[in-house]
């Protein structure tokens, strides 16, 4: 099942990032230059303005706006660079209307959201997140090496906008993650650290200096966007699918259902609830066990994600007492121990983690839809 978390937040917050780009007025400090400087594909060389080669070859040409840089336009400049047509492109950044109609793609820059002629200005929406929206499944596929139709593509596309993308189109808009005043503040986040990539006040600020610093970002987006991709690609989603099969395999550890059995440590949480939810079956499991150095582990599940509340834990009388008067208690050999929250507990045998879970279960009809 889709999160379809990308177009859920666009349409949220389509109401506010209007009225946030007046407040912020993002363009009014930027220094507008007469000239342009093409970029060539391996993001290091300026070049003078052309639309061919010496061999009378177009020049595929990514326009966007000069003067000061963001880490959206950064992102967006990367993404695209990664679509087979546009690879081997070079970054025009302008403000002369001729030159960007030159472009084969402009993006945050023009005035104009037209997806048939290739033109993604943002005034309306968010830069990054609108090639993400359009182009987010054949990127993924690229770097991930997998077909963009295949359903993973899909759940990789939710996960990468939740996590990476939507952080950068609400910071570049001016949307708050709360309403209430923060205890801290976060200076480090990719925005910041791009918006440290331009010079300072009192520092020289050339045409030549802003590209180089704006290449620079788009480097330091990229080589971060690619970072999150392989993650969610290459570990989250493989963890995905053994939390998968353990679910599916429920009913052989219990007959209630409610035991989960990983043969591997790893992060298991997130996964379990969302495919409690695309099962019909919120709620319904009450541990996991996992292997955990010379032992198992029984961990009790929580109501929520991030809370500290549990659906069922661990027996009350066996909490925070030794090894053997838990063995004692329980009759169970090979216990080791249970956290004085009932959270958690271990036992040197599966079979033995298996029975302290299956005697802590409450009493709790199940739904019949599997």
């Amino acid at each position: 099942m889709r999160l379809n978390t990308c177009k859920t937040f666009t349409r949220t917050l389509k109401s506010q990032l209007s009225s946030a780009h007046e407040v912020f007025g993002r363009f009014t400090t930027q220094q507008r230059f007469s000239n342009s400087v093409l970029i060539n594909q391996q993001f290091n060389v300026a070049m003078s303005t052309t639309t061919t080669t010496d061999n009378n070859m177009k020049i595929i040409k990514i326009g966007t706006h000069n003067g000061a840089f963001h880490c959206d336009e950064s992102l967006a400049c990367f993404m695209i660079k990664k679509l087979p047509s546009f690879e081997n492109g070079t970054i025009i950044r302008s403000r002369e209307t001729n030159e960007l109609n030159s472009c084969d793609i402009v993006v945050d820059v023009g005035g104009i959201y037209d997806p048939d002629s290739k033109r993604f200005d943002h005034h309306q929406k968010t830069i990054s997140g609108l090639i993400y929206a359009h182009y987010g499944h054949e990127i993924l596929a690229r770097i991930l090496d997998w077909n963009k139709d295949e359903q993973r593509t899909d759940i990789i596309f939710d996960m990468v906008y939740e996590n990476f993308v939507k952080e950068v189109d609400a910071i570049d808009n001016g949307i708050n993650m709360y309403e209430c005043e923060p205890v801290y503040h976060i200076h480090t986040h990719l925005s910041q650290r791009v918006a440290n990539l331009k010079p300072r006040w009192n520092e020289e600020e050339t045409h030549e200096i802003l590209y180089e610093r704006f290449l620079k970002a788009v480097d330091l987006t990229g080589r971060e966007f690619v970072e999150c991709v392989n993650y969610y690609g290459h570990s989250w989603y493989p963890a995905r699918q053994i939390v998968k099969e353990a679910f599916d395999k429920r009913f052989e550890n219990d007959p209630s259902g409610r035991i989960i059995l990983l043969n591997v440590g790893l992060p298991w949480i997130q996964h379990l609830f969302q495919i409690e939810s695309e099962n019909n079956a919120e709620g319904q499991i009450a541990f996991a066990i996992f292997p955990d150095h010379d032992g198992w582990r029984i961990r009790a599940v929580p109501v929520s994600e991030s809370s500290f509340e549990l659906r069922n834990p661990l027996k009350a009388e066996w909490r925070g007492l030794q090894a053997d008067d838990v063995c004692r208690l329980s009759k169970i050999d090979g216990c080791v121990f249970v956290h004085s929250t009932g959270f958690i507990g271990g036992n040197k045998t599966i079979d033995g983690a298996l029975q302290m879970a299956r005697e802590s279960l409450q009493c709790k009809k199940l739904k019949t839809d599997n």
